[in-house]
């Protein structure tokens, strides 16, 4: 019954998942045709290479040549070994579908395969999740995801508009309903505004005699707008408020 459930897993994956996860339904479907190898370590290589198709979604370097092969022709005959823990490691694979991201997907995919991976003396329960490579030529060594890439950083510093900027015409704004990542006041209630790409903004000492901010909800609700404005100097509006603060950028 429990190899029958597995036959019908990937049409079920179909139904529910969304369009963008169907690389997600080859891969698994492509692990469970991998159920006709024999060999275990064969099998496990087999799985590996069912994987390509979100690696190749994720711009990623493909899996080696020979899980790749394995996979898209599974070679049959005899009697599949180590059966329960290849029922575990499906199951854990099938369970990776909660995971929004692909990224993330393809991590508990890979480490789903931990069980046959101990099974074959090739990492041991204490260890790192992340499968140790086996020796040339042999292969069931597991493509490692590239490192994450560091953020740019922030944006070049804004240019003023002029002394009469925002007079006569209404400048293009350099930031645009864009939600906060952090707010902080200082001891006079002036306030710095963090922003998701790394600009830090400030009440200008001018505004805030004039203008005191008395926020009290969640950064990430509060979406901000920033203008040049006369005087070389930028105004700051928040999407549901009618207030314009003066602020000038130091990072």
């Amino acid at each position: 019954m429990r190899r029958i459930f597995w036959l019908f897993m990937p049409l079920l994956l179909a139904l529910m998942a969304p369009a963008e996860a169907r690389p997600r339904d080859d891969a698994l479907s492509g692990a469970l045709r991998c159920g006709v190898v024999a060999d275990s370590r064969q099998w496990l290589d087999c799985f590996y290479g069912a994987a390509q198709p979100v690696r190749a979604a994720l711009g990623l370097a493909p899996a080696l040549a020979g899980q790749i092969s394995l996979a898209a022709s599974p070679p049959s005959g005899g009697a599949p070994r180590d059966a329960t823990v290849r029922d575990q490691v499906i199951a854990g694979a099938a369970g990776c579908m909660r995971e929004t991201a692909d990224r993330q997907w393809l991590d508990c995919y890979y480490a789903s395969a931990m069980p046959m991976r101990v099974q074959l003396g090739l990492s041991s329960p204490q260890g790192s999740i992340r499968p140790v490579p086996a020796p040339a030529p042999q292969l069931a060594s597991m493509p490692a995801p590239p490192a994450p890439v560091r953020p740019a950083g922030p944006p070049p510093m804004p240019r003023p508009v002029g002394i009469l900027g925002g007079v006569f015409n209404d400048p293009k704004p350099v930031v645009h309903g864009v939600p906060m990542q952090s707010y902080v006041f200082d001891k006079n209630g002036a306030f710095t505004v963090t922003l998701p790409d790394g600009q830090v903004w400030q009440q200008s000492p001018e505004d805030e005699i004039y203008h005191r901010a008395h926020w009290r909800r969640p950064a990430d609700r509060m979406l901000v707008t920033i203008k040049p404005d006369a005087m070389h100097t930028f105004i700051l509006t928040l999407s549901d408020e009618n207030y314009m603060y003066k602020v000038h950028r130091i990072r």
